[in-house]
Parts: structure tokens; C-alpha cells; sequence
């Protein structure tokens, strides 16, 4: 029996697969234990370090593009939604969206998904010309040489959360994709102080009334973003065309055994919180049933210069090919 290694984040709904639980016709799951998660894209990316691992969608895009040799499976394992992920300096007078163009905003780097998600939702749903924007990164990307021009790199040491309450940049996303953490992900990555609520430094929302923002966006376009996807070598799908079929029923079955223990998704409180809100599954897996999020998203990444103007516009060719009902 052939050994696959496999890198996922901390998902209960993968959780039966590395346990081995759930098997994998042919092979045995030998986990690979990498935190953050977001440590092992780049390893994958740049090195084939792993069988199979899990990856930022918009990084797996672009190693596409660059004719590395990896492939996915359309499992999404999490998903969010951005329109809460904008803050604002505290003394920034950033009211509306298009008060960001002229600004300086933080991102870990341009790259990143969240980052191409809250671009795309600005220029597509508020008219912010993201041109207009310098993105300001202290981190590099997976995947380099497509930075535009008003991309700016942090050369003093400081965090994003420590510029944005210092008012050196006007706003910054939240979370692991800005202010959330300092540097590029490592071992022991640490996080950065946030002030008190109420400080005079702490920052504002962009959006006061994310929540039902995001829902709204979600009823109308039909788009919840994707934040991750498996991806294999390439190499060993040449090797065994039926791999890609396997792991995603793998990972059906998975996520099935977890539901019938947790149909609440109790264990994950932002997925069951965003499960009810749109009254649907919170990670829904297959080509067909993300249709709607699967286009955006290379939509965005073209029009924001990381993917070129003729990548395939195939779902499907971004695919291994497999057999891969809704689950």
C-alpha cells in the first residue's frame, strides 16, 4: 500500500481522513503536522514538499499559470466572507469605500485570498478604484514576480497592527491576512497585540454592518469565497488517474461522518454562524455547487494582474479529472 503525506489545516471535517478512519483505496494517509497550516502552501508551492496539501485557491491558480506541477481537487475545506475584514485607522476619516483610494492599506501580501476577495468586492460592489490603492505587505508571496506597481513592502521591522495604530496606513485587513499576525508564517508565528476596545488608537470597521452585508452580497451573486482546496502532485495523478476520485470521496466521507456526529458544525462556531445565515452548507465541495464563487474568483485574480487575461476559463480544466458529485 503507497503512502500519501498530506497537510491539512485543523478541520473536524478532515479530521477522519488523517485519523484513518475514513481510508483511501490504495493508500495510507501519513499526516504531516505543519502549523500554521499557511506555512506549508509555500513549501508545496515552491518545493513539491508534500502528496497532498491543502492550499489557498488563489496561490494554486497561480501555480497553475506557472506550469508547476500540481493539481487539485474541488474540495473547500473553509470559507468566508470579507466585507468585516477591513479596518480603519482610528484617526484615518475613512467613511465610505471610495475614502480608501489615495490610501495606504495593509495586507500580509498581495496574494493573499482574502486580500483578492476584499479587492474585488470593492471595485465590483463599490466602485474603489483598487488602482488608486497602495498595498502595503510585509510578507512576500507564494508565488513572486506579479506585484503591481502600488504594492509597497514594510523595511522597518513594525507590524501591520502597529502601523495602523500609529496611522502610517490608513486601514488594514484583519486576521492572519494583515494585522493578525507580524511576518511570514512560521513556526510559533506570532500574533500581534491588539489595544483595548475603546483605546484611542483602536481602529473602526469599514463596514459596521458586515454581517448582513456579506449575506446580502452572498443572495444576490451567488459568491462565498473559497479559502482553501486540496491540491496533489502532479506525478502521482499520472500515476493512478483514479486518485483525484478517491480523495475526494475520502473526503466526502469525511466530512459526512462529522455531520452525523455535529450537524450544528458546533465544533467550528464561524461555520455554523455562516451556515445559518445563508441557510445552506458552510463548505460546500464539487465544481457545480461553487460555480458562482469558482468564476469570481479567477475574475478577480485577472483583473487584479495575478493571473494572465487568457488563463483557461474551463472550471474544469482546473481540475483533476475525476468524478465529483455536490457533497
Amino acid at each position: 500500500m503507497d503512502k500519501l503525506t498530506m497537510v491539512l489545516g485543523e478541520y473536524p471535517h478532515g479530521r477522519a481522513l488523517l485519523d484513518g478512519d475514513v481510508e483511501i483505496d490504495g493508500y495510507a494517509v501519513d499526516p504531516v503536522d505543519v502549523k500554521p497550516v499557511i506555512g506549508a502552501y509555500r513549501r508545496m508551492i515552491r518545493d513539491l514538499e508534500f502528496d497532498v496539501c491543502e492550499l489557498a485557491p488563489v496561490s494554486y491558480l497561480m501555480a497553475r499559470q506557472e506550469g508547476i506541477a500540481l493539481t487539485a481537487v474541488p474540495v473547500f475545506l473553509n470559507r468566508r466572507f470579507h466585507h468585516g475584514d477591513v479596518q480603519c485607522a482610528a484617526n484615518s476619516g475613512i467613511r465610505v469605500p471610495r475614502d480608501l483610494e489615495g490610501r495606504r492599506i495593509g495586507v500580509r501580501a498581495y496574494s493573499v485570498s482574502t486580500g483578492v476577495w476584499v479587492r474585488g468586492v470593492l471595485r465590483d460592489e463599490y466602485g474603489v478604484d483598487i488602482d488608486k490603492i497602495t498595498w502595503v505587505v510585509d510578507d512576500d508571496d507564494h508565488i513572486e514576480g506579479r506585484v503591481p506597481a502600488n504594492v509597497e513592502r514594510v523595511t522597518d521591522g513594525r507590524s501591520l497592527g502597529e502601523l495602523l495604530r500609529a496611522g502610517d496606513i490608513d486601514a488594514a485587513l484583519t486576521g492572519n491576512a494583515g494585522t493578525g499576525r507580524a511576518g511570514a508564517p512560521r513556526a510559533g508565528w506570532a500574533a500581534s497585540a491588539e489595544p483595548e476596545p475603546g483605546a484611542d488608537d483602536s481602529p473602526y470597521p469599514l463596514f459596521p454592518e458586515a454581517g448582513t452585508l456579506a449575506v446580502d452580497h452572498y443572495l444576490r451573486k451567488g459568491v462565498y469565497p473559497l479559502h482553501s482546496l486540496i491540491s496533489v502532485r502532479t506525478e502521482l495523478v499520472e500515476r493512478d488517474p483514479d486518485l483525484p476520485t478517491k480523495l475526494y470521496a475520502a473526503f466526502a466521507e469525511s466530512k459526512r461522518r462529522h455531520l452525523a456526529e455535529q450537524p450544528d458544525w458546533a465544533a467550528v462556531p464561524r461555520l455554523a454562524r455562516q451556515g445559518r445565515a445563508i441557510a445552506t452548507d458552510p463548505v460546500p465541495y464539487g465544481i457545480g455547487a461553487n460555480e458562482p464563487s469558482l468564476n469570481a474568483m479567477v475574475r478577480f485574480a485577472k483583473d487584479q494582474g495575478l493571473l494572465d487575461q487568457d488563463f483557461p476559463a474551463d472550471l474544469r480544466s482546473l481540475f483533476a479529472a475525476g468524478d465529483y458529485p455536490d457533497a
